[in-house]
């Protein structure tokens, strides 16, 4: 994992485009953030964490700051659907030293729900991810009241790991935290047998 990627990352699908963050998108980012009181999209993504306000400086400021690191695989990048940003993927690193990398994904804009475009997105970043990094599985954490999340990472071939009881509280209820992952010789065979998402 040594040298600095350069070149900004285009993958196309046949819904939606993962690409590089240029620092045009930021302020469209930011206003998907933080442009409302209480986002839609808040409601699915850890909801039980509260979302720390940036002002639309601060946010550009620490982006740029990103955009300007030596990260060799970037790690987010924005999903586009014919040229609108609706979305990001991410991953973060659990336990580097072991390769332990959680993935991660949000369609900001609600338009994009509930038909197949993040299914895509989120296979095509898998895909990028083990074809860029020596990596030995693919995680994603989610708690049970998002079951749209858990629907497409089972699309994706991913296994529920484990299943934490009732440990996070949202609007006066208890739901279950998820883990969910998968290995890279079952990505491969899965690619192997043709599926599409």
């Amino acid at each position: 994992m040594s040298g600095v990627r350069k070149d900004p990352v285009y993958l196309a699908g046949n819904k939606v485009v993962i690409r590089s963050v240029f620092p045009d998108d930021l302020p469209i980012l930011w206003h998907y953030i933080y442009g409302e009181a209480d986002p839609e999209w808040k409601k699915w993504d850890a909801p039980y964490f509260p979302l720390s306000f940036e002002t639309k400086e601060e946010y550009i400021n620490r982006m740029t700051a990103w955009l300007s690191s030596k990260e060799e695989v970037p790690s987010r990048m924005v999903i586009e659907v014919r040229e609108k940003i609706v979305g990001i993927v991410s991953y973060y690193w659990e336990h580097r030293e072991s390769l332990w990398l959680e993935v991660g994904i949000v369609i900001y804009d609600s338009d994009y729900w509930g038909g197949g475009y993040g299914t895509e997105a989120l296979k095509i970043w898998i895909d990028y991810l083990f074809a860029s990094l020596p990596l030995v599985r693919v995680g994603l954490t989610t708690w049970s009241g998002n079951e749209r999340m858990v629907r497409c990472a089972e699309k994706l071939g991913m296994k529920m790991e484990g299943r934490l009881r009732k440990c996070r509280l949202y609007n006066g209820r208890y739901y279950d935290s998820i883990r969910m992952g998968i290995l890279r010789e079952e990505w491969n065979e899965s690619k192997k047998g043709g599926h599409s998402y």
